[in-house]
């Protein structure tokens, strides 16, 4: 496999080991009901001190993964600050805040981030996801470091996010998006449980109901498919209603057995055109619609922009610069639904504005969860 070097990864591969168990402390007076640490916790401290201490707790139990680290841009400074026995690291520490003249801030987000996501890997469950959010600067980097760490063979899907719905004039070519890689620790698995999104209102303009069917808006699916693996039972005429003759073309075959398609046929669930000399379609109605597979464009009419995330901590704190970087509500519930059920257990260890808790709050509302 290839792997991704960087100053000073000799000196944090097992960082993460190094770093001491430290308690947890609460402070009553902070929270909300009796203190229990084993419920929803909100952690001050560095991160890589928290994962530690949630290690002995938590490894191998979580169940969605949300985190939205430094970008790294080179615009907003932030610190390098991990206590690495290293000569060439204290260095390092001498020269914070990191800004585009530091010639090695790749490297040091590397470095930064490799601990981190070892202890990321350890706490997620055998049967959750991973979700990191990233621009350019450092999408390939991050993609590259979960490769090695999670395994490039749990890769599950780079998503494109659009921030901005208005132009982006700024750039010699505008920038209106950033990612969300997204692994899991068994792919197979995520593809059984993850849950759907619900079809949008333009989604759901396909489906009519020209001949006020009972049973409400419909719409036609192709029941042909490649002929690559099929079985001899796909291969078989289709008469219409009005008599003529159907076959698959050259190099396809039906979707259907010939059985399934007779008695799908007999409830009326096969569609043949308004003349009945059309080739066969499989009639889907939208009330049997339970939700649309995702996939990688989350435009932001579905899932929010930047501008509505400054307008929601605006409303929550009476300025909209409490925060510079928040994430929309809608984005961290659209994450939070595909990748959890009520009992689901979420961390986000780079929780600058608390959106990812206030999904969970709002998803613990609806469903009654946990």
């Amino acid at each position: 496999m290839t792997e991704l070097n960087f100053k000073g990864k000799e000196f944090v591969y097992n960082h993460h080991l190094a770093v001491p168990f430290r308690p947890l402390v609460p402070h009553p007076e902070k929270g909300i009901g009796p203190v229990a640490l084993d419920g929803n916790l909100i952690i001050h401290g560095d991160n890589l001190h928290a994962l530690k201490a949630l290690l002995p707790m938590y490894a191998g139990k979580v169940d969605c993964i949300f985190i939205d680290p430094p970008y790294n841009t080179g615009s907003v400074g932030w610190a390098y600050n991990d206590n690495v026995n290293s000569p060439m690291v204290k260095e390092w520490l001498a020269s914070n805040p990191i800004n585009v003249e530091d010639s090695l801030r790749h490297d040091k987000w590397c470095a930064m981030m490799w601990p981190r996501l070892r202890l990321l890997h350890e706490l997620l469950s055998e049967e959750g996801s991973f979700w990191m959010t990233l621009d350019d600067n450092e999408i390939h980097r991050g993609r590259a470091l979960l490769d090695e760490i999670f395994g490039q063979e749990n890769f599950i899907a780079c998503c494109v996010w659009q921030k901005r719905y208005s132009r982006e004039n700024r750039e010699a070519i505008g920038d209106v998006h950033d990612y969300i890689l997204v692994y899991a620790n068994n792919p197979k698995h995520f593809k059984k449980v993850r849950n759907k999104v619900p079809m949008t209102e333009e989604q759901g303009k396909v489906y009519r109901n020209t001949n006020n069917d009972p049973k409400g808006p419909w719409r036609t699916i192709p029941i042909t498919a490649q002929a690559g693996h099929a079985t001899a039972d796909q291969f078989y005429e289709i008469v219409s209603p009005s008599g003529k003759v159907f076959t698959p073309t050259e190099g396809r075959c039906w979707g259907l057995s010939k059985k399934t398609f007779e008695q799908l046929r007999d409830e009326g669930r096969i569609y043949f055109g308004k003349n009945g000399d059309a080739q066969p379609n499989l009639i889907r109605y939208l009330s049997e619609v339970e939700g649309m597979v995702p996939w990688t464009w989350w435009p932001s009419d579905e899932v929010g922009h930047t501008d509505e995330s400054k307008k929601e901590i605006h409303d929550l704190f009476g300025r909209a610069d409490a925060f510079d970087t928040p994430k929309p509500l809608r984005l961290m519930s659209r994450i939070i639904d595909i990748a959890t059920n009520p009992t689901s257990i979420v961390l986000d260890s780079f929780a600058g504005s608390g959106t990812t808790a206030h999904a969970v709050l709002k998803a613990n509302s609806r469903d009654g969860g946990k």
